[in-house]
Order: C-alpha cells, then sequence, then structure tokens
C-alpha cells in the first residue's frame, strides 16, 4: 500500500528536494510547524520509501564532463539473458546517468555523460563488445537547457 502524503508532507518534500541540506530548525520555519513534527513527518517518509536518498548534485562541466550523449538502441534481442546482461553492462558503467527502456521503435534510451567525444567511443565500443545490440544512434546535447530533479509537489497527484 502506497504511503499517503498530506499538504505539509508535499511543503516539507518540497523544501528537502530543493536543498536537503537545510537544518531541520530551517525547514520546520519554512513550512511553518516546529522541529519535532517535522522530523517525524521526514522519518515516515524515509520508511515509506518517499525518500529515497539524500544527495549532492555536482555540476558535469566544471568537473571536465562536458559531452553529454542520448543514446538510442535497438535491439532484435528481448530474452531475459540479453536484458540481464544489458543492464549489467549500463549498471558497470559510471558514465550511464540515466537509462530508460521504451515503448515504440526505440527499445531504450541512455543518458551518457562523458569528458568528450573520443571518451563517447571508448564507451561505445565497450559496450558493443558485451551486449548484441541491432541499432545505436548517438546524439549529442548542444546545450542544456533545463535540467531538474525537482518534483512538481505543489499540484497534489490523484
Amino acid at each position: 500500500m502506497a504511503l499517503r502524503i498530506d499538504d505539509m508532507d508535499r511543503k516539507i518534500l518540497d523544501e528537502l528536494q530543493r536543498d536537503a541540506a537545510l537544518s531541520l530548525d530551517e525547514i520546520a520555519r519554512r513550512v511553518g510547524s516546529s522541529k519535532t513534527p517535522v522530523w517525524n513527518r521526514i522519518r515516515k517518509l524515509r520508511e515509506g520509501g518517499i525518500i529515497k536518498q539524500q544527495t549532492a548534485l555536482l555540476d558535469a562541466e566544471a568537473l571536465g564532463f562536458e559531452a553529454c550523449f542520448f543514446v538510442l538502441i535497438r535491439t532484435s534481442a528481448h530474452e531475459a539473458d540479453w536484458q540481464a546482461k544489458f543492464l549489467k553492462a549500463l549498471q558497470d558503467r559510471p558514465e550511464v546517468q540515466e537509462a530508460h527502456r521504451l515503448a515504440g521503435d526505440i527499445d531504450y534510451i541512455l543518458k551518457v555523460r562523458v569528458a568528450n567525444a573520443r571518451a563517447y567511443d571508448v564507451f561505445y565500443q565497450a559496450l558493443i563488445s558485451e551486449v548484441r545490440v541491432h541499432n545505436v544512434t548517438a546524439l549529442l546535447s548542444m546545450e542544456e537547457i533545463k535540467s531538474t530533479t525537482l518534483l512538481p509537489l505543489s499540484t497534489p497527484q490523484t
């Protein structure tokens, strides 16, 4: 059964997803509550799986990862053993920031962050040496226009 959250939970989550380093006192002040009830709600949200982890967002370009590729993969293999091998290959590569299985003509899309085109080619060659794919198309992002981890919590979900 899914954990039910109310407006106060949403306010707390909104503050945490904007800055998880905020003190408990500051979160309580911002949401109009006191520290103990806010802490109890945060604990409930963690235990209920709503809060998965707290992490720091790093600037990829400042760290030398200047190329972001979106990799479209088509495969003719859909067996469980192929999928397990593919999943392991993706999990073993830190360059893969996101991987999604799709409906439609493309089977998978990957978001791959690397230093440059040469680094992408090294990634690509390693991937296709481990897993058989039918077709791979790599799209280089020329400019990141919007990137966020924030969920739109101000609108209650039905």
